[in-house]
């Protein structure tokens, strides 16, 4: 039987250098994961990028691909935003397609593909107006988002724990969304080659 198909899609906030835990506990659940980062978390994971593709067996994606070419992840069963800054959520409720990241969870909101976002904000990020709207808008979308009690709950600048971030919630939460949805992400590359701003 072939695995399920987990997108797993980092931002450039301190849990994402942990990722690989989040990775092998998805595997441990039967999911065959690709992983995507954001511009600045890639370069944060620097030289650990080849082991993290050797343990997705996919390549580690920042950017969309090129015009003409194929396309190198399967399609996705679920979507996983994880961790999701302020900027990446503020930019998919706002749809302003800044990053593959961003653009690709856009579109996978209007291809109804079943999407978790669990941000990584501190307390002084989560109190900024933009925020908390910004959430509303994801969650009246049909995007299931872990922030407050049960899913992320942000700690005062500075006073960050990220090995605790709790993956385990956003995984929990990806088992529960595979159920639903209407159809998969495209052709893997939400946002078609050049992406959104094309």
């Amino acid at each position: 039987m072939k695995n399920r198909v987990l997108y797993l899609l980092g931002c450039a906030a301190p849990p994402v250098v942990y990722a690989d835990r989040a990775v092998r506990d998805a595997q441990a659940r039967g999911w065959d994961v690709c992983l995507g980062v954001t511009p600045t978390a890639r370069d944060w994971l620097g030289d650990r990028l080849p082991e993290l593709e050797r343990l997705t067996g996919h390549p580690v994606r920042s950017a969309y691909r090129a015009l003409g070419t194929p396309d190198v992840w399967p399609r996705a069963d679920v979507v996983v935003v994880a961790p999701a800054t302020l900027n990446t959520v503020n930019a998919c409720a706002l749809g302003i397609a800044t990053t593959f990241v961003a653009g690709f969870t856009m579109e996978a909101i209007g291809k109804r593909v079943p999407l978790v976002v669990m941000p990584c904000v501190n307390s002084a990020y989560a109190r900024h107006p933009q925020f908390g709207r910004s959430l509303e808008t994801l969650r009246e979308a049909g995007v299931r988002v872990l922030y407050g009690p049960g899913g992320f709950e942000p700690n005062p600048p500075g006073r960050g724990r990220p090995e605790e971030y709790p993956w385990r919630l956003a995984l929990a939460a990806a088992e529960e969304a595979a159920g639903g949805g209407d159809g998969n992400a495209g052709d893997g590359d939400a946002g078609g080659t050049a992406g959104p701003a094309g």
